[in-house]
């Protein structure tokens, strides 16, 4: 069960006291940032910045500005705001000159830190590539570039840099991930039991619902609508010339014989998980799932054993694709990759390993490298011919979280390498 939520502000407040101290200055001289400066407004603000405030702020106040300056003794981090921020330095120094604004006040304080710490590059997040980098508004843009003065030949994006806070993981929080994969996995194992779907009665979108429901008592949030999918004999997903077809609607009512897939995610302590599995509906008389299903989740979980084998530090997500798309073609897997960082976003900041309509590399954010320490939602699917269907392609789509460390790469809670069974009854 998911800790109260005070304990859960202390869990998280720990957190990012260990993040600032003991990740912060490396991503910071990895990416080459002196000074990097986040600001937001309320209501409007910076993707990157509800990552940094304390767990009881739950958006900026008013205008909130964070100033983090590298220097030989880690990092300085600093807050130019009205109201105190946690533990950052309050640097708002109030010149109390006549007729001064409270904004104008604001942005001199900016500048005077700045000045004080005379850093070679400044980063703000604007980024082309990740929507998570590019959380300075064009009006902030305007205001921060006005407020530095000759200092602002010296702004560079803090892309590499927000893009690493956001991917890289304490050990604390990937078991708090392993603990998350867990409860995922029970909920599922749940959806697909008699408990829930009454065969000839529940429709796949009954199962979504009770999902998200399910999510609600437990404490947790979804971050996106859970989706429960139906294949069956005698209605493909493709035709003959590979055009896709409606397949079963989602509404429809689950039957015997029918392959359940579901997609879902749950969001809590500020981390997110994304998760796909499989389950059969036994026709009557029949003791287990057809063999030819059996093998299309076996040949899945080759696609996943190709997919981590390429995923090593260093390795851009396109190269991780390439590999693992390669390793498909000489094994005759028919299937695609689009695997993606997961964490503090369900689509999180970081590589991409291909995407669903992109196989052939995703520019930009394929061209990111992978870092240890990161957590990944291991996606993709296989199209296998099934010969009790009379051959008709099933698509089996698997999705597992999995942390990559410097031991490798580690399933958090295990991966499905047996569908679920359901009774027809």
């Amino acid at each position: 069960m998911p800790l109260p939520l005070r304990d859960q502000a202390d869990v998280r407040d720990r957190w990012l006291t260990q993040r600032l101290l003991d990740l912060l200055p490396a991503l910071m001289d990895r990416a080459g940032i002196d000074l990097w400066v986040v600001v937001g407004r309320e209501y409007n603000e910076d993707p990157v910045l509800t990552t940094l405030l304390p767990a009881t702020w739950l958006s900026a106040r008013r205008r909130t500005i964070l100033l983090f300056h590298r220097s030989d003794d880690g990092v300085t981090a600093a807050a130019v705001s009205r109201y105190p921020v946690g533990q950052f330095q309050p640097a708002w120094d109030d010149d109390g000159r006549p007729g001064t604004s409270a904004e104008e006040s604001q942005w001199a304080s900016v500048r005077r830190f700045v000045d004080q710490a005379a850093p070679r590059t400044i980063g703000v997040d604007v980024s082309a590539t990740f929507a998570h980098a590019d959380g300075l508004s064009t009006t902030e843009h305007r205001l921060l570039m006005a407020a530095l003065g000759p200092h602002a030949d010296r702004v560079v994006s803090a892309e590499q840099l927000v893009v690493g806070w956001l991917e890289t993981r304490l050990p604390e929080e990937i078991a708090a991930l392993r603990a998350m994969n867990r409860l995922v996995h029970e909920v599922i194992a749940e959806a697909f039991s008699p408990a829930v779907v009454e065969v000839g009665r529940t429709t796949a979108l009954d199962v979504a619902w009770w999902i998200r429901q399910r999510f609600a008592d437990l404490g947790v949030d979804p971050w996106f609508q859970p989706t429960v999918g139906l294949q069956r004999a005698g209605t493909p997903l493709v035709d003959e010339h590979g055009t896709a077809l409606p397949g079963v609607p989602y509404d429809a009512v689950v039957q015997p014989g029918d392959l359940l897939h579901c997609d879902v995610g749950l969001s809590s302590l500020g981390l997110t998980t994304d998760t796909q599995r499989n389950a059969y509906v036994l026709r009557p008389g029949e003791t287990r799932p057809p063999a030819g299903l059996a093998e299309a989740l076996r040949v899945g979980n080759r696609m996943q054993d190709l997919t981590t084998a390429a995923l090593q530090p260093g390795c851009t997500g396109d190269e991780v694709l390439a590999a693992a798309r390669a390793g498909a073609a000489a094994a005759g897997i028919d299937g695609d990759v689009y695997s993606h960082p997961v964490g503090v976003h369900g689509h999180g900041a970081g590589p991409a390993i291909g995407m669903w309509d992109q196989q052939g590399g995703v520019p930009g954010a394929g061209e990111a490298v992978v870092h240890p320490d990161t957590v990944w939602a291991l996606e993709l699917c296989v199209r296998v011919p099934v010969p009790e269907w009379g051959g008709q392609l099933v698509r089996m789509g698997l999705e597992q979280g999995i942390a990559l460390t410097a031991a490798g790469v580690e399933y958090l809670d295990g991966r499905q390498t047996e569908l679920i069974v359901l009774p027809s009854s």
